[in-house]
């Protein structure tokens, strides 16, 4: 069965025909599975060296370099009960190390960035746009140099050997990125609205809590996803201000496992390594759909 073609008026473009219709179709079916054969691949890739580290931890500590495949040829099931109590302290010691410094970055980061985020996209004073040009210029400041003098002051302070120099700094807002990040998302919001909050007796903190806080929550999940992988995989910090074992965190612990003398455990290592990605693995997949909100979205529309 065919279509037949008639003369299009003058402007109208002609009906299509079976022929260029299923053509069309099976091009299309083509470039989607294309499309979708090279995301797995792409998937695949990504995700090999998670599965190396899986199978590493289930072999003994001779075989991780010297067996490549991904399936064992000798298992060693007690790399995980062996490494959990390896070490100077239970593996549960750096695991609750790393959740409190972890919550309490999280809390201070969305407590100070909200609020120095709200005075830059909601209030007016004098001097706003210098301000918010001098933090976005924090931006571009390499870390180590802050270190020197962040560590002398910290020193000075008397804080070393504790967690105050990891915790302080995030209740003060000193993370430029997350700031730039909420300001973008609280300029989306209908000015409007704080309008009505005036009209209504609220002042400038009453409209950020009642008002403006529940509206960002999808920037809030973003900075707290963040938060907690960077302070989860952060070795640099906790390696220079912690000497106690008993205060190390999860990435100072996998470190101990290496050994200068070529006696490294290294499927205890993996076992291990692979206990502290649960909870990054977790948490990213819990706040994932608020994650491309926050990212995605510019607010209400």
């Amino acid at each position: 069965m065919s279509i037949t073609v008639k003369e299009p008026p003058p402007g109208v473009k002609p009906k299509e025909t079976e022929d260029s219709y299923l053509e069309r179709q099976g091009s299309t079916r083509r470039r989607r599975f294309l499309r979708h054969v090279l995301l797995c691949v792409a998937g695949a890739v990504m995700l090999y060296p998670l599965m190396w580290m899986i199978s590493s931890s289930l072999k003994p500590s001779r075989l991780v370099f010297t067996d490549l495949s991904l399936w064992p040829s000798e298992w060693d099931w007690g790399n995980y009960a062996e490494g959990w109590t390896a070490l100077e302290q239970p593996f549960s010691v750096y695991l609750i190390n790393s959740a409190v410094i972890v919550v309490l970055s999280i809390v201070g980061n969305l407590l100070s960035c909200s609020l120095a985020a709200y005075g830059f996209a909601r209030l007016n004073f004098t001097g706003r746009k210098l301000f918010f040009t001098l933090m976005l210029g924090t931006m571009m400041l390499p870390g180590h140099v802050l270190l020197v003098p962040q560590y002398i002051v910290f020193a000075k302070l008397d804080w070393l050997n504790t967690y105050y120099p990891l915790l302080v700094p995030n209740f003060l807002a000193t993370n430029a990125f997350y700031i730039f990040l909420m300001v973008q998302f609280m300029r989306s919001l209908p000015k409007e609205l704080d309008d009505a909050a005036r009209i209504d007796g609220a002042g400038p903190f009453r409209t950020f809590w009642s008002v403006i806080m529940p509206l960002c929550m999808p920037a809030f999940a973003t900075t707290a996803i963040f938060t907690f992988i960077s302070v989860w995989n952060e070795f640099f910090g906790p390696l220079l201000y912690l000497t106690d074992s008993e205060l190390y965190t999860v990435p100072l612990a996998l470190r101990q496992f290496i050994d200068s003398e070529g006696q490294s455990q290294w499927g205890q290592m993996f076992a291990m390594s692979f206990l502290s990605l649960a909870p990054v693995i977790g948490f990213f997949i819990a706040g994932q759909k608020y994650l491309v909100k926050g990212i995605a979205t510019t607010g209400l529309k």
